[in-house]
């Protein structure tokens, strides 16, 4: 049986099928199953093109989904691909279909002059971590990743008047 991986926008008839899967990503990471605020959520990330969206279908069903974000690559004025998101059903692990959406991503990214793609992982994340260094990715060192979280019940000192 044959996959196909398709770019999702918001009119696909496989939109509500990635939002379904998309729901199932978040609570395989610890999150609580909210479908509604899930599929509005990834409806407003597509619609104001913060993201975009590719699905492997098979049989007609959404098998996996991949999300990208593009940003500019300031110093060698160019883009970076981002990879967000990567999650395949359980059941339809280990078939082929985590490559196929990332050889997407690699091949539209190569073909649209972006300077590199980039993805992130969890450390303990071995079969992840060995299929993207299969596939050529390799690990950097040097640049620290530093967040700022915001905690909705505090205000910011600097915001007080």
């Amino acid at each position: 049986m044959t996959t196909t991986i398709v770019p999702i926008a918001l009119a696909h008839p496989a939109f509500d099928q990635v939002a379904a899967l998309f729901d199932d990503y978040r609570v395989h990471y610890g999150q609580p199953s909210t479908p509604q605020i899930t599929r509005s959520w990834l409806h407003d990330q597509i619609a104001q093109h913060r993201i975009s969206v590719a699905a492997a279908v098979r049989a007609d069903r959404v098998r996996g989904f991949i999300t990208v974000t593009v940003t500019p690559a300031s110093l060698m004025l160019g883009t970076s691909w981002s990879i967000r998101d990567l999650y395949v059903a359980p059941r339809h692990r280990r078939s082929g279909i985590a490559n196929a959406l990332l050889q997407h991503v690699i091949r539209n990214a190569r073909a649209a002059g972006a300077h590199r793609v980039s993805l992130q992982t969890e450390t303990d994340n071995i079969p992840a971590l060995t299929l993207y260094t299969e596939i050529g990715f390799q690990p950097v060192t040097g640049p620290e990743l530093l967040n700022l979280t915001f905690d909705p019940a505090r205000q910011d000192p600097g915001d007080a008047a």
